[in-house]
């Protein structure tokens, strides 16, 4: 895309929602519903199970006498790692469901361009780059938590790196389909990052809800696909291209 969208704004995870219960649309929640089911299930078991552990060794001996206020924040750094891992593993898994359910949202209202479905390979091949991306992130930020002091600060860190993260993610689905690179998507990003925050901000916001956190990967790729979508029709109407 030559230019830039309309802003990309919370809502957009709203109308995804609203789209998936549309008669034609709702064949694409299942097998993401069930991937989320599953590891999400097993993210909540592994926190409670392990989180005592954890904390035990990464609280420093030192600093007993502040453990009655390191505790909470350990505790909601560990959940917020443990918990937003097994999403990105529940993307890197439902990858290809969400490729398809972005081509089928794209390719509504007239839009052409996408010439095919992407392929599964080709779909898990992207989500790899991405999965790297987190991880090469996530570690050193991880890291910081360990640090006194610094560590106070990373639930905030990390709730602000995932919601700009979770839109880069679910963002980049529709944006594959268009043919344009992770580097790209990244900077198409940055012309709106405030747009771009409060769209991952709501979806880390539903991850955080039982029931609505089975849903709202799928309802966050369609909303980015009727983003670009849009953005794809402005576009294509400025500068007098056909979209039938």
């Amino acid at each position: 895309m030559k230019s830039a969208p309309p802003p990309l704004t919370a809502l957009h995870v709203v109308r995804g929602l609203r789209l998936l219960t549309e008669p034609g649309m709702r064949r694409f929640l299942w097998g993401p519903m069930l991937i989320n089911l599953v590891l999400y299930a097993a993210a909540l078991v592994g926190g409670l199970r392990y989180m005592s552990q954890a904390l035990a060794f990464l609280l420093p001996a030192g600093l007993d006498y502040l453990r009655w206020l390191l505790w909470p924040v350990f505790a909601v750094a560990f959940f917020l790692f443990v918990y937003l891992t097994f999403a990105q593993a529940a993307n890197l898994i439902g990858a290809p469901f969400y490729g398809r359910l972005a081509h089928k949202v794209l390719t509504q209202g007239g839009w052409r361009y996408p010439a095919s479905e992407p392929s599964w390979t080709a779909s898990l091949a992207l989500e790899f780059q991405r999965f790297r991306y987190f991880v090469q992130r996530a570690v050193p930020l991880w890291g910081l938590s360990l640090i006194p002091g610094v560590g106070l600060a990373a639930p905030l860190l990390w709730l602000g790196f995932n919601a700009w993260f979770l839109a880069l993610e679910y963002l980049a689905y529709p944006l594959d389909v268009q043919g344009v690179g992770f580097p790209e998507q990244r900077r198409l990003a940055r012309r709106s990052q405030l747009g771009v925050l409060s769209f991952g901000g709501a979806v880390l916001l539903g991850l955080a809800v039982p029931g609505l956190n089975l849903l709202i990967a799928p309802a966050a790729v369609a909303g980015a696909a009727l983003y670009v979508r849009e953005g794809c029709l402005a576009e294509a109407r400025s500068t007098g291209r056909a979209t039938r």
